[in-house]
């Protein structure tokens, strides 16, 4: 059961690579009778807190302007604002809690366009210029004192559009505009600002609680793959000054017309090509061996592969995982994060996956009991 979990964990959380170091402590620790700390089943997660039996869902979570949104977006947001929040607040130290200060009334307000009736929209009032903010998402950090636990830091995204979709005239055909970079960190420099105000005057937010603001580039529509982090600040009171520079990107593989000048690149595109072929070869009826590639500092971070199927015997799946955990450490990069997940229409048939500097992958295969 405690694999099957850390299966679950892994999965949702895909897009997670950054490791830490903690104590484990003991499942469901108790600080009050209506408030828990949640144990944890790795060293890679914090503890979380339940009040009165039930998780505290974030209030602003979903809440997105009204333009669509690349599912891709919402997992690489989520999960690399965890991995800037680990930067800064100790997964030994601190207890998160699911964004709770930020109202979903007030921030849907702030996502839209600024005008009369809503003089707290962050978007521009003018219909003619782009929708810069697509969403916000608050993570609140915790430390025990006594039986209480005290908010102690803070973590806010602003998720960016860099690309504006809107309807044009009566007809209703949708044109695109493109945002420049530039344009988005001046938006998103100043959109931090106010929201950093704002946040310090709502109750229970001290004037020098450490909140960290984060800076997101949002993927197009159509892209293969999420966006990335820009920029960072951590304010612990008064106007954001010091903005600190995030060089992320992804990829897909296999490379579809990309630039092979980068020799790391073109090593890890070649060794993909080599286990996307030694796969291929052992069952030949597959639909497709697909990788998202997440660079960091232009260094390889993690891979997450998905494997789709057309096979539903449970014998072949079986099957098909072994070969998969043994050809894998040999033909994949060392030294970094894997997820390997195989799927059919019917959903997953099994999971692989490798920590960083591990050599050998953990394997699930999803059975129909």
């Amino acid at each position: 059961m405690k694999k099957f979990k850390i299966v679950i964990l892994l999965f949702l959380s895909s897009l997670v690579f950054t490791s830490c170091g903690g104590d484990v402590p003991k499942t469901g620790a108790g600080i009050s009778n209506k408030t828990q700390i949640t144990g944890k089943i790795d060293n890679d997660n914090y503890r979380s807190v339940i009040q009165h039996g039930h998780y505290l869902t974030s209030k602003t979570r979903g809440l997105t302007n009204n333009q669509d949104q690349n599912n891709l977006d919402v997992k690489s947001f989520e999960s690399g604002l965890l991995d800037i929040s680990k930067k800064q607040f100790s997964i030994k130290k601190y207890i998160f809690q699911e964004g709770q200060y930020i109202s979903s009334a007030k921030a849907q307000d702030w996502l839209e366009r600024k005008s009369h009736k809503n003089p707290e929209g962050l978007n521009p009032s003018d219909k003619k210029s782009p929708i810069y903010l697509q969403s916000i998402e608050e993570q609140d950090y915790m430390k025990q004192s006594g039986k209480k636990l005290k908010l102690s830091g803070m973590t806010i995204g602003l998720s960016l559009n860099s690309v504006y979709y809107y309807d044009k005239g009566k007809s209703g055909t949708q044109e695109s505009e493109n945002i420049s970079d530039q344009d988005l960190i001046n938006q998103g420099e100043n959109i931090a600002n106010k929201v950093i105000k704002r946040v310090r005057q709502i109750k229970g937010v001290s004037d020098n609680l450490p909140i960290v603001i984060a800076l997101y580039k949002q993927s197009s529509e159509d892209s293969l793959v999420g966006g990335t982090f820009v920029k960072f600040t951590v304010n612990k009171g008064g106007s954001i000054i010091n903005w600190h520079n995030v060089n992320e990107r992804n990829e897909i593989l296999p490379s579809i017309g990309g630039d092979n000048s980068n020799n790391d690149h073109s090593t890890i595109s070649r060794d993909f090509d080599d286990f996307k072929n030694q796969v291929q070869n052992f069952f030949p009826n597959l639909s497709g061996v697909v990788a998202q590639v997440h660079y960091t500092n232009d260094n390889l971070s993690g891979m997450n592969i998905t494997i789709t199927t057309q096979f539903y015997s449970e014998t072949e799946i079986i099957s098909f995982t072994q070969y998969i955990a043994q050809i894998a450490p040999k033909y994949l990069p060392g030294g970094v994060p894997i997820n390997i997940t195989v799927q059919s229409t019917n959903g997953i048939q099994s999971f692989l996956s490798r920590k960083q500097n591990q050599t050998k992958f953990y394997s699930h295969v999803f059975t129909s009991y």
